[in-house]
C-alpha cells in the first residue's frame, strides 16, 4: 500500500521531435495537486493479482487511510496482510485498525526508506513517468480523469502487476 500525489504542472521527460521542432509544453501556473492512494492484493493460494485505488483533492490522512483499508477489507471477508512503510498516516493508522479489527488484519512494516521494495511505487512511476508524462491538463477533473484511466488500464494488465513485484525483488 501507498499513496501519491499528481500535480497540474506537467511531469517533463525527453521526447523525440524532428529536428529544428523542439516540442512545448504549455501549462498553467496553478498548484493544484491530487492525493492517491493504491493497494495491490495477491491471493495466498491462486496468486491472483488486484489493485485498488482512491483518488481526491486533499492530502491523504489517518481517516482516509482508515476508510481505504475498511473499503478492501470488504473484498477479502477472511483477512488481510497488509504491507506497509512507516509513514506516520500508516503507523497512527494501523493502531486504529488494529483495535478495530484485530483479527481480520495482520501488519508488516517495511524497512525505512525502502521503496524499492514496495511495489505499488511501481504504479505511480508507470503512471507518472510512462502514460502521464509531458501531459498537460486544463484542470484537475481533466488530471484526475487521466489518473483513473491509467490506473485502470493497469488493472487489467496482470503481467505488468506481477513485472511490480519482480522490480522490486518480490516473488509472488
Amino acid at each position: 500500500m501507498d499513496e501519491s500525489g499528481f500535480m497540474l504542472q506537467p511531469l517533463v521527460r525527453r521526447t523525440w521531435a524532428p529536428r529544428g521542432q523542439t516540442p512545448l509544453l504549455y501549462n498553467w501556473e496553478s498548484h493544484d495537486k491530487l492525493s492517491a492512494i493504491s493497494a495491490i492484493s495477491v491471493s495466498p493460494i491462486r496468486h491472483q493479482l488486484g489493485l485498488y485505488f482512491d483518488i481526491q483533492n486533499t492530502n491523504i490522512c489517518i481517516d482516509d487511510f482508515v476508510l481505504f483499508v475498511w473499503q478492501i477489507l470488504v473484498h477479502f471477508p477472511k483477512g488481510v496482510i497488509l504491507v506497509l512503510d512507516r509513514w506516520t498516516v500508516h503507523r497512527w493508522g494501523a493502531k486504529r485498525l488494529q483495535r478495530r479489527f484485530a483479527r481480520r488484519i495482520k501488519l508488516e512494516w517495511l524497512p525505512s526508506y525502502a521503496p524499492e521494495l514496495n511495489p505499488v511505487e511501481q504504479v505511480w512511476k508507470h503512471s507518472k513517468y510512462d502514460d502521464l508524462a509531458n501531459y498537460t491538463p486544463d484542470e484537475v477533473h481533466e488530471l484526475e480523469m487521466a489518473v483513473c484511466s491509467s490506473i485502470n488500464h493497469m488493472r487489467s494488465q496482470k503481467p505488468l502487476l506481477r513485472s511490480f513485484f519482480k522490480e522490486a525483488k518480490l516473488k509472488i
